[in-house]
């Protein structure tokens, strides 16, 4: 079995190893949390997993050509370019949307309270620098919203895509059996166009896996994605208050955003649209939550979108979508 499934492995260990020892100062004490050096790292991790794809496919690359091997990992705008880019534009404005409604649901059900007129959390947070700003607190904050949700994402897609690469360009669709990323299910003729053959992608046919499998492999590709980000969440990232117990805490969000992350993904055929949302949700989670109060700040395991409110928000959106437009895998 161990066999059969190596490249799966040998990408794991190169996506979890490397991730690991670059994390090393942060566990000797060299890098602390919240400091800039810990951002940096932080970034420099999100690359490990596309390393892991690199990795597996070096190491096992008979019978798939390199253009091939894009298509299968969602390197293209996928068989419906128009699709692709509805999604991608989905993605950079329905994620800041989906952020903002888990804040008011935080507030709504007692979770959050919030500082709109105030801004008293985002005052803290800004201290000393407060008083060098020439613009009004709240004139910069609706500025540093506007550039979260349109600028933002496209910086961050850079080392977004060094995760969704990985997670959801290859590991997704080789949990599903894509014979373009899957040694031992046969190979793809070097002469073969990448066009899948048979149904538009996303939508079900005789030759393709059915959703009942989709799901066994989006929760499995959560989990791991979540468990790769122990190096950091063992040390209280994301859930500060927390402390080791964040590890298990995001694997739950990384599961639930993931089964929405890997619809777009297999609903397009391409990673793109995942990477922008993946984005787009880091770029606009924090400046949400610093619309609470001072007196009272948020708990982010609780409230806002990466909290049990936004989980319980993302696993509605997950399940209209998945049942409204099932996705399949190609076979």
């Amino acid at each position: 079995m161990i066999r059969r499934h190596a490249d799966v492995w040998l990408f794991l260990l190169v996506a979890f190893g490397v991730s690991w020892l670059i994390a090393l100062p942060v566990w000797t004490g060299a890098v602390r949390l919240g400091t800039p050096a810990f951002q940096l790292l932080g970034i420099v991790i999100m690359f490990t997993p596309s390393l892991g794809v690199l990795a597996a496919r070096f190491a096992r690359r008979r019978g798939t050509t390199p253009r091939q091997f894009a298509w299968a990992t969602g390197l293209t705008f996928g068989p419906k370019r128009g699709r692709t880019v509805a999604l991608l534009a989905a993605a950079l404005l329905g994620v800041p949307l989906l952020v903002a409604v888990a804040l008011l649901a935080s507030a709504a059900a007692g979770v959050a309270r919030l500082d709109v007129a105030g801004l008293s959390l985002y005052r803290a947070q800004l201290g000393a620098a407060l008083g060098q700003v020439p613009l009004d607190p709240r004139v910069l904050y609706v500025v540093q919203a506007v550039q979260a949700v349109l600028i933002a994402p496209f910086l961050n897609a850079i080392p977004a895509f060094g995760e969704e690469w990985g997670w959801r360009g290859w590991l997704l669709p080789r949990l599903l059996g894509d014979p373009a990323v899957s040694p031992g299910h046969g190979t793809v003729s070097p002469g073969h166009a990448p066009d899948p053959p048979g149904p538009a992608a996303g939508e079900s046919g005789p030759g393709e896996w059915r959703p009942a499998r989709v799901w066994p492999a989006l929760v499995l590709s959560g989990v791991i994605w979540g468990l790769w980000h122990a190096p950091l969440t063992l040390k209280g990232y994301n859930y500060p208050a927390l402390g080791a117990w964040a590890a298990p805490v995001f694997i739950g969000f990384c599961v639930i955003f993931g089964a929405l992350l890997g619809w777009v993904r297999l609903r397009s055929r391409s990673v793109w649209p995942a990477v922008v949302a993946h984005a787009s949700v880091n770029a606009t989670t924090g400046l949400a939550l610093l619309l609470g109060d001072a007196a009272a700040p948020p708990n982010p395991a609780l409230a806002g979108i990466s909290g049990i409110v936004g989980w319980v928000l993302l696993a509605v959106v997950a399940l209209v979508v998945h049942r409204l437009r099932p996705v399949t895998a190609p076979r």
